[in-house]
């Protein structure tokens, strides 16, 4: 079983390692016990941040709203979770 995802009821819970200022927003694969999410934009003012949940949400299949930064704000670290997702783009059992 991947450490870097668990589900929480109907909510996903994701542990992921951003890369920002890549060329492309992309998954890039696990990361010990993380996925690796490259991000084009840079980690100044919350940019990286917010194309994140933008990314996370068209991924999945949900609006913005439903995807919460739990943790990892600051950092390249985070923890975040998807209200019911809809689509499944990474290999996680779907509920």
């Amino acid at each position: 079983m991947a450490t870097w995802h668990h589900w929480d009821g109907d909510d996903l819970i994701l542990s992921l390692r951003i890369q920002p200022r890549a060329a492309k927003n992309e998954f890039a694969g696990p990361y010990n016990d993380q996925y690796k999410l490259r991000i084009k934009a840079p980690p100044v003012d919350d940019k990286a941040n917010g194309e994140v949940i933008a990314f996370l949400a068209k991924q999945f299949g949900v609006p913005r709203g439903k995807i919460k930064l739990e943790s990892g704000e600051t950092g390249r670290n985070k923890r975040v979770r998807i209200h019911k997702p809809l689509k499944f783009p990474l290999p996680i059992n779907a509920k």
